[in-house]
């Protein structure tokens, strides 16, 4: 077996719970592998080694008891630093929240300890999960692991950036307009967006709250589906979790996708479409190719209004999070800058508190939120929010999933969209409409550009299908030889 191999949380996990591997262990390799190229990466805000060798200790005095510590013991996880983690500082990588340590556990990382997983560190995104880069934070910028000078995607580019380099096996990340998918695919890892109200949001930070969800990060499929399993399931806390248990993806998992058939979108995917890099297409078309090989159907399927997608997003998104971000005042908990009177003390926190992107979304928001301008342009865009949903519903019909790039290009280098928002925008084309629609999405690893840098394709599937979308997946990893070439740093 690989170092690779043996580096998969599935692997990994069932390696300790037999006892042939001791949780202890395989966490030293993990800290030693971030002690080695963090300095570098900057994929951490906060690395938790002394909480997390109690925790793998505590795995291991389990096993020696005889007792099963769960599905995920002793494996290393990441999580994204705007889940609220007990006792520990929880940032959203932003100033305003200085000093604000958590008197509870998001559910997402209940579930996860639950399960025995060992967290090792809270990770870097751009504040709020408002990026596509991981360069607006207030703890610096995030580099790809696969080649510094180029960002790790956003706005979870700090957990993907941990899975890419080695740092663990499993991260979470929040994914409110492609912030798993866009960095997944950056990074050559894989990363799943879940249906809307399939995994708990109690504990995660809101930026969006109508499009946020919480999904892995991992290397291979089946790790992401074994962390979905973990982390899904009905939560009475948050009244948007669908009350249904977590659902079973393992056991269907590689049962084939002979007879599915497979949309590419005319609208996103044409060669007509500007802005798509060769190699994107290149990939897409060899996924297409091993789709049919493995015995799926492959045709062309229209789902027009989500050419309008970023447009309507960018409307939505920043009014929730104008409204979301008002509770940051300086008052309640976080940074408190001290002035005259409680009007100048609130202007002078959100000033200094606020990073400029966020600064910028909250005037956007704030803006299509006002009188004069709601129905002009925030009721306008839940309605073309809803033509996108119903055009969606139209295509899956005739299709079982569909197949998109999910960028429409590799990284790109530090600094060469921080002063253009539009174009950092245009970066989450493929991935807004489908928080928009509340549907399931994964962005799995497809192969390389001219540049050796790794490219990602994007499968969407029907609400709580979460099955099909990771089983194609599972075809394309296992076809596209992705693996084979791959420089990571632990295979």
């Amino acid at each position: 077996m690989s170092t690779s191999e043996r580096t998969t949380a599935r692997v990994l996990a069932s390696e300790i719970r037999s006892g042939a591997r001791s949780a202890r262990t395989v966490l030293e390799e993990h800290l030693a592998a971030i002690d080695a190229r963090e300095r570098e990466v900057n994929a951490f805000n906060l690395v938790l080694a002394d909480e997390a060798r109690i925790a793998a200790d505590a795995i291991d005095a389990r096993v020696a008891a005889g007792e099963d510590p769960g599905p995920l013991a002793g494996v290393p996880v990441a999580l994204k630093d705007n889940m609220c983690t007990r006792g520990v500082p929880t940032t959203c990588s932003s100033r305003i929240l200085e000093g604000w340590r958590p008197p509870y556990d998001a559910t997402v990382v209940e579930r996860l300890v639950a399960a025995g997983a060992v967290v090792v560190g809270k990770t870097n995104l751009d504040e709020f999960a408002m990026g596509s880069s991981t360069e607006n934070s207030a703890f610096g910028v995030t580099r790809n692991p696969l080649d510094p000078t180029k960002v790790p995607g956003g706005s979870s580019g700090g957990s993907a950036a941990a899975v890419a380099a080695g740092f663990t096996p499993l991260a979470l990340g929040s994914d409110t307009g492609g912030s798993i998918r866009q960095p997944a695919a950056l990074c050559g890892v894989v990363g799943v967006k879940p249906t809307y109200g399939a995994v708990s949001r109690y504990g995660l930070v809101a930026f969006a709250s109508s499009l946020d969800q919480i999904g892995p990060f991992s290397r291979t499929v089946a790790d992401s589906a074994l962390m979905l399993e973990v982390i899904g399931g009905h939560d009475r806390r948050d009244s948007t979790s669908i009350p249904e248990p977590a659902a079973d993806l393992s056991s269907v998992l590689d049962h084939g996708v002979e007879g599915l058939r497979i949309g590419i979108i005319e609208e996103l995917s044409g060669d007509g479409l500007e802005g798509i890099a060769d190699d994107v297409r290149a990939r897409l078309h060899e996924a297409v190719a091993a789709l049919e090989a493995a015995g799926a159907t492959v045709a062309s399927t229209s789902v027009p209004s989500t050419v309008y997608g970023l447009s309507a997003y960018y409307v939505v998104a920043p009014a929730e999070a104008s409204s979301n971000l008002a509770r940051y005042d300086g008052v309640r908990f976080g940074l408190r800058v001290d002035a005259p009177n409680a009007g100048d003390m609130n202007s002078a926190t959100r000033t200094a508190g606020f990073g400029d992107e966020v600064k910028r979304r909250i005037m956007l928001g704030t803006y299509a939120l006002s009188s004069g301008y709601y129905d002009a342009y925030y009721l306008k865009a839940q309605k073309v929010r809803q033509l996108i949903k119903n055009d969606f519903d139209k295509a899956f019909k005739d299709v079982d999933a569909i197949l998109t790039p999910s960028t429409p290009s590799s990284a790109f280098k530090i600094g060469d969209k921080s002063d253009d928002p539009v174009s950092m925008y245009l970066n989450d084309i493929f991935t807004v409409p489908v928080n928009l629609s509340g549907l399931p999405a994964i962005s799995v690893p497809a192969g390389y550009d001219k540049n050796n840098l790794p490219l990602g394709l994007q499968l969407i599937g029907k609400p709580f299908d979460e099955q099909t979308i990771l089983n194609l997946s599972l075809a394309i990893e296992k076809r596209a030889n992705f693996k084979k070439n791959y420089k990571v740093w632990w295979s």
